[in-house]
């Protein structure tokens, strides 16, 4: 395949996966599709540092939206161009990345719900994991299946991450490539020039 058409590839792929970041991570302000809840700051940690909406959404978007135009041509395009698409897709990793460790840090710290009359964490700097034993759920009384909301949303949040990370990294060797042996011509222009 064309370094430019993998770009094109790369850079399409990105979108979808952006607006999904983005989407997650503002539904995650919501628990039980209350507004309420995020009004008095009864939102779980790491919601606030918007990974999903920051790193895994304007940090990839960007990146994204550059990356498909070096590969929109179908070809290599230039060099410099590749050559600017590997330190864009440089920053959509480190932005891939910051939303990776937030979500799974959010996954793994549980969720801010209240517990009888006060508000906590109450998985947080537990032994045990609370994913793997639902007998603990109902320590967490509001907002309500608050648990499956986070874990839902977390979850896909590390998973797409995850894949923004891995289309990045394979972009900036794809890059590199482009960069290094130029485009690359259609036997059309072959035939018409050679």
């Amino acid at each position: 395949m064309c370094t430019g058409k993998c770009a094109n590839f790369i850079g399409v792929s990105l979108y979808p996966l952006a607006l999904t970041s983005i989407i997650c991570n503002i539904l995650l302000f919501f628990p039980d599709w209350d507004v309420q809840y995020a009004k008095d700051g009864h939102i779980t940690e790491e919601v606030k540092y918007m990974g999903g909406i920051v790193g895994g959404g304007i940090m990839v978007l960007i990146p994204a939206i550059h990356i498909h135009m070096a590969g929109k041509q179908g070809c290599c395009a230039n060099r410099c161009g590749m050559f600017l698409s590997i330190a864009f897709a440089a920053i959509g990793v480190v932005g891939a990345l910051y939303s990776f460790v937030v979500a799974l840090v959010g996954l793994t710290n549980g969720p801010l719900c209240k517990m009888a009359l006060v508000w906590g964490t109450p998985f947080k700097d537990k032994e045990e994991s609370y994913l793997h034993n639902k007998d603990v759920w109902f320590v967490c009384t509001s907002p309500k299946n608050i648990i499956e909301f986070n874990i839902a949303l977390f979850s896909t949040l590390v998973a797409v991450s995850g894949v923004q990370a891995i289309l990045c990294a394979i972009q900036m060797i794809n890059g590199l490539f482009g960069c290094l042996c130029g485009t690359c011509k259609s036997k059309g222009v072959r035939k018409l020039y050679g």
